[in-house]
């Protein structure tokens, strides 16, 4: 029998890391890509990973990566991502990288010797701060120098600024493209951010495939006017036009959509942003999701048309940018196939599944096999100060991965425990 996790211990390095980027006032954890918090937890990772000798490198995108096992052989390659979306929840992102780290931790405690080393990683810049998925991005060799020095974000802060700040060269960041040969696997432990497994009463989701996301910059442009001399129908109202376009989208869905399908518009700022002036600029975010790129297309075109329209009919221009484009991908049908059977031999119950979020997974794939485990979140609620997940679903989803990845990694059999037990495990 392997070894078990140590729950105690993923419980206290997890509430550790949720202090970095804490607000006091509304409970949020503030680490957004590449910012002066996300570079302190990755700070306090490479420290961490020194003290227990995991062999820390931070790569030239911020990616950090700790490694157990023979140097130069292709790298069972486990984790997730420590920025988070402003005022969001502990366990984003956060619970891959600390079980990553677990897995590091009893393989090293308990003597365990696999023959392909295993690795940690915290990816950089995953929520998609500056568009796409900056450290993932970078791994599979995506990135290109335009995109590294004009990139923005919504507020119109550049990546290549942001990154300078917190002492790294952007054009360093094409230099951390993994070779494909470097890594037999990746997997991912994430929690769900949604309401599915809570609902199915089971604890793990073993992801089958992973949605595309698009998003927009969106500008409408119309002209800005006393509130009470100007009368409504002589109006350039851009925030008439954006409560418009709102309205219009469960339409798009209905009509150009599928099940699986969404559209948000998730940030707006109205210009000058006065009482008592009508707003001459709308400028907001959209984001599009779907699991069939072809559906996705059929949703970007329409919303365009609708926008189109409703600016012809608020006499104002309409401008977008598309800040990134990451297409749906499948996740690798061995890997999930061993996720099954190892929930199935460890008595938990499980569901394949779609993510409706993105996840570094998507570009993981263009480099390696890769799969993704889900645990539930309580309420179905993150992105949020409330995120939570229960410690024995977090226990679940740690012991599954490490079966996991021991599989993938070819434990040898001839190692024991400090209690002479012989280790075992399946054979891929």
């Amino acid at each position: 029998m392997l070894p078990d996790i140590n729950l105690d211990r993923v419980k206290n390095t997890l509430l550790e890391l949720s202090h970095i980027g804490f607000n006091q006032e509304d409970k949020g954890i503030y680490r957004l890509g590449l910012s002066e918090a996300d570079m302190r937890a990755r700070y306090w990772l490479i420290n961490v990973l020194e003290k227990e000798g995991f062999e820390p490198v931070m790569d030239g995108a911020g990616n950090v990566f700790g490694r157990l096992g023979t140097p130069g052989s292709p790298s069972v390659t486990m984790g997730s991502h420590l920025d988070s979306v402003p005022a969001g929840g502990m366990f984003d992102g956060a619970l891959g990288v600390v079980a990553a780290l677990e897995v590091l931790r009893v393989c090293k405690e308990h003597g365990i010797e696999t023959t392909y080393p295993l690795e940690l990683v915290a990816t950089s810049e995953e929520e998609g701060r500056f568009g796409g998925m900056f450290g993932a991005q970078a791994i599979a060799g995506q990135l290109t120098p335009d995109f590294v020095l004009n990139a923005h974000d919504a507020d119109g802060y550049k990546l290549a600024d942001a990154m300078q700040r917190v002492g790294l060269e952007p054009l360093d960041a094409l230099t951390a493209r993994r070779n494909p040969g470097s890594m037999r696997a990746f997997l991912e432990l994430h929690v769900e951010q949604g309401p599915v497994l809570e609902a199915s009463g089971n604890t793990i989701g073993v992801v089958d495939s992973i949605s595309g996301v698009f998003k927009w910059i969106v500008r409408l442009i119309g002209k800005a006017d006393h509130a009470g001399t100007s009368p409504m129908n002589l109006r350039s109202d851009a925030f008439s036009g954006l409560a418009d376009f709102a309205h219009e989208i469960s339409r798009i869905i209905d009509e150009n959509g599928s099940d699986r399908s969404r559209l948000t518009v998730g940030k707006v700022e109205l210009k000058p942003g006065n009482p008592h002036t009508i707003p001459g600029e709308a400028i907001f975010t959209l984001v599009g999701r779907d699991s069939d790129e072809e559906v996705m297309t059929e949703l970007s075109m329409a919303c365009r048309r609708a926008l189109s329209a409703i600016a012809r009919r608020h006499n104002l221009m309409f401008e977008y940018e598309q800040a990134s484009w990451l297409g749906p991908m499948q996740c690798d049908p061995e890997i999930v196939s061993l996720f099954e059977r190892h929930a199935k031999n460890l008595g938990m119950a499980f569901e394949r599944m779609p993510s409706g979020a993105g996840h570094d997974t998507q570009f993981m794939t263009e480099i390696t096999r890769a799969g993704m485990i889900f645990v539930p979140s309580v309420g179905g609620v993150s992105h949020a100060p409330d995120e939570w997940t229960h410690w024995h679903d977090v226990a679940a989803g740690t012991r599954l991965l490490l079966h996991a990845a021991l599989e993938m990694a070819e434990l040898r059999p001839a190692v024991e425990d400090d209690r002479g037990a012989a280790l075992e495990t399946g054979q891929m």
